[in-house]
Parts: structure tokens; sequence; C-alpha cells
């Protein structure tokens, strides 16, 4: 199929695919000559929030453009797509779906006409309330294209459109419960919202030449050579335009509610999140790992490539030595040919090759920044036994993760999460492991620098600042 046919055919997850995902990233530019090309560096940027599709729509202030796909940045677009995309301003998205299904019909940005009038919305997050919302459009004659919960905010903003931009902003986002950090695009203008809890990180930035960015992770910023400026608040609407700058409220009270595991896990290391810079708080997670899980052992090693950073802080303050006991393939695609049965964890040692003469005898810490399922671990722990590890020690750079997430990672149900079902001394048993540690939670806490109050932890405590619905909670992750 060429790289940029659209086509409704689904990316598969596969069984071995068991590493929480988070929604997507998104990348929107005002008032540069290259919009979309400057929007396609910053989607290679966060190409680590999203790897099923990627879109980009462009406006030169009367005519929109879009190009969308399945796949990853590079895969969708090729340097003639982006050169059809002409005027200054674009906006981006990167996605993996948690809400709706894995085909072209849900890749963002979404595009709709109402009136004369053209809309453009790129989401990262989850609505929560998204199944009343839509019924109540539909019965009120809305027509839905896709499965997504951000259509409904187009649907909703629609709605609105009597009253002005500010207005029907305002209006509309007044109905939403949930996480979102989104851009909309209208022929003319950039607008930036960030729910009143904050729940995913957005960042302003400002290019060389004037034009304005605005992007899920400051890593796009740095890509693109753009000097940041400041996050968009929670609770704030941004608009661009040729005017410069606008800010407005939304109006609503809420405690902060920044997710904390995308400290652990989610973000870049070079970025900095809600203000914390990434690199150097999962570093402190493994410093404090250390001092509240000290393990007699010859070597501490991560499995490329999580937990690396962890692994250097958890080295460095023990004393015991970093080492790359294991080689990552990096040539390895997103899918492959499997072997015949026989031929047990061959998707993890495709990936991952531990280094026999190395590490037969030794006593090994091995460092993970999370358990979900267990089934990863398991299979990479069987690999060290099988080449003669004489200990293995598994420390978690977060506490067990209990609880589903609705706010936009893909945490499967918690019928599913190992640690929902298992104690700590279980989970050990079942990855036959000789010791197995997590981080507490006032660790990654400490770890990040920031008061506690400022932080969902629900994925670990169970307290969710914003209840779900419940049938949200029912038909969404099936957990309840």
């Amino acid at each position: 199929m060429p790289h940029n046919q659209l086509s409704s055919i689904s990316t598969a997850r596969t069984p071995t695919d068991y590493r929480p995902k988070d929604e997507c990233g998104v990348c929107g530019i005002f008032g540069h000559p290259y919009a979309a090309k400057i929007t396609y560096f910053g989607l290679y940027s966060l190409q680590h929030r999203g790897q099923e599709s990627a879109g980009i729509v462009v406006s030169d202030g009367e005519r929109v453009r879009q190009h969308k796909g399945m796949g990853l940045v590079p895969e969708v677009f090729s340097e003639s797509d982006l050169s059809r995309l002409e005027g200054r301003l674009a906006v981006g998205h990167v996605r993996y779906s948690t809400t709706g299904a894995s085909n072209i019909v849900n890749a963002q940005p979404f595009v709709a006409n109402h009136r004369g009038e053209t809309l453009a919305v790129a989401h990262n997050g989850n609505l929560v309330n998204i199944r009343a919302l839509r019924e109540e459009l539909e019965n009120q004659g809305s027509i839905f294209q896709s499965t997504m919960d951000s259509e409904v905010v187009v649907h909703l903003m629609a709605r609105c459109l009597d009253l002005d931009l500010d207005q029907a902003i305002v209006e509309t986002f007044r109905q939403i419960k949930g996480a979102y950090s989104l851009l909309m695009m209208t022929r003319d203008k950039l607008v930036a919202v960030r729910d009143p809890g904050g729940f995913r990180p957005l960042c302003l930035g400002k290019l060389n030449n004037g034009a304005y960015i605005v992007a899920s992770e400051t890593c796009a910023l740095d890509l693109v050579e753009a000097q940041y400026i400041r996050d968009i608040e929670p609770g704030e609407v941004l608009i661009i335009d040729e005017n410069g700058l606008r800010s407005l409220s939304l109006g609503q009270d809420q405690p902060r509610s920044f997710c904390i595991f995308e400290q652990v896990y989610f973000a870049r290391p070079d970025s900095d999140i809600f203000g914390i810079n990434v690199y150097q708080s999962r570093k402190r997670m493994g410093e404090i790992l250390a001092r509240e899980c000290p393990i007699d052992a010859d070597l501490v090693m991560p499995f490329p490539d999580s937990g690396n950073y962890a692994a250097i802080g958890y080295a460095q303050a023990s004393g015991i030595p970093l080492e790359m006991g294991v080689i990552r393939n990096h040539y390895v695609g997103r899918t492959f040919i499997q072997p015949t049965q026989s031929m047990r964890d061959f998707s993890v040692r495709v990936k991952l090759n531990p280094i026999r003469s190395f590490l037969e005898g030794k006593r090994v810490i091995i460092m993970e920044d999370s358990i979900i399922r267990g089934t990863t671990a398991r299979s990479r722990v069987r690999s060290l036994r099988g080449v003669g590890v004489k200990e293995i020690h598994m420390v978690i750079s977060c506490p067990p993760t209990r609880n589903p997430c609705f706010y936009g990672i893909d945490f499967p149900s918690g019928g599913e999460l190992i640690a929902n079902q298992k104690t700590v001394e279980e989970i050990r048993d079942y990855l036959d492991l000789d010791t197995l540690y997590y981080l507490s939670l006032e660790g990654l806490v400490e770890a990040t620098g920031a008061p506690a109050e400022n932080f969902c932890k629900a994925c670990f405590d169970g307290n969710y600042p914003v209840p779900p619905d419940m049938c949200f909670r029912k038909d969404s992750l099936g957990c309840c």
C-alpha cells in the first residue's frame, strides 16, 4: 500500500505489546512559511507518544489542506506530501488509540466544516463523560464520522458557533470532563486548551522568525530550535493569531492533577514536564530506590530502554557498577514474522539479547520502570536464567500499578494489572525473582521535587481526581 493512501485497515496490537501506551502527541505552528515541515519535525520528536497514525492539517488563511495516514511519521509523510501542505498555520498529531479503534477514520487531526467555518482538532487525553455527551449530541441530530472522543469537541463547538470564538470555546469545554491538552485550528487562528487539572503536558515556544509553536513536550521545541516560553496553564485557553497571543480562562476550579506517570515512563528524558526535568527525576528515582531497597549484587543493569536513567541513579547511589548486560537490536520493526511455537520468548529475544559470557554466575539487579501485566518481565527474567545468571533482583522505579487510567493512558483493566491481582511476594514468585522491590509512592513524589498534591496518582492509589462516568468505566475499559 502506498504510504500516503488513506485506508480503513486497522493496526493490530500484538500479544507481546504489553507496555503502557499514551494516547498521542500534538504540535502546532503559527506564523512560519514552512509550518507543515516544522510541524513534521515536531511530531518526529513526539513519536514516542503515539505510533499508530500521524497527521498534519495546514491553512494558508483561505484554504485548508490535510494529510494523514497509519504508521510512523516518516512512513506517513514524504517530501512531496509536505510540499503540498502550504500555509503558515499548521496542527499535527501522532496517535495511539485509547478511545476509538485503530484505523484511518480515527486518525487525527479531525477536520470538520460547518456553516463555512473549518475547524481542525488534535487531542491528547481522554474525556470521561464521552458516552453521555455523544448520546446527547446524536439525539439532537449530530452524525459522527469516527469513534474518537475528540470528534465530540467539534460537534459541541458547532452548536456554539452563533457565539463568538471565545464564548464558543468556554461554553464547549464547560460541558467536558476529563483530560485534554488540545490544539484547535481555524483558517486563521491556532487555539491551545488545557483541562483545569492539567493532566497532560502542553507548552509554548517561539521560533527564530517570531513564529509560535505549541507542543506536548519541550523536546519538540529543542529539535526546531524554538525558545521555550512557558507551559499552557491548567484551565487556560491560548489563542494565537495575527494580533499575537491572547489568553482566556475556562473558569473552572480544580486541583492540579499532573500525571505522575509522565515522569516515570511516557515523557522523553530530555523534556521538562510540569516544570520538572524528566532525566533528573528518573535518576532520583533510582537514587531513592538504592536508599529504600539496598541489595548486595555484582552489577546494576536496565533492559534498554526501560529503566535506563533510574539504573544510573541506583548505581551511583549504591556504588554498584552499572552495566549493559543485554544488547538491544535497534533495527526491529513494529511487527515481525514469528518462528515456530517451539521457540519460546522469541519476541523478547529478537529485541534484547543477554551477553552470556559476561552475565553467567553474576548477581544482577534489574531496573525496570514499571510492571503492567508482568508477561514481558517474566520472559526477560527467563532469558537471564537461561544464560546462567546466579541471582536476579528486580527494582521498579514506581509503586505497584494497581488501577486503570481514565485520562489518556492505555492501562488495561484492573483484572489485567498484575499488581491488582497479586501481592508483591506473589509477583516475585510469578516472575521467578530472588527479590522484588518497588519504589514507594512517597519516594516517587520526592524524586519529582514537587508537592504530592500537584499529581494525579490514581494508577497507584486509586484516588481519581475526576470520577469517570460509569458507562465510560464499563464500555471503554471493561473494569467495573
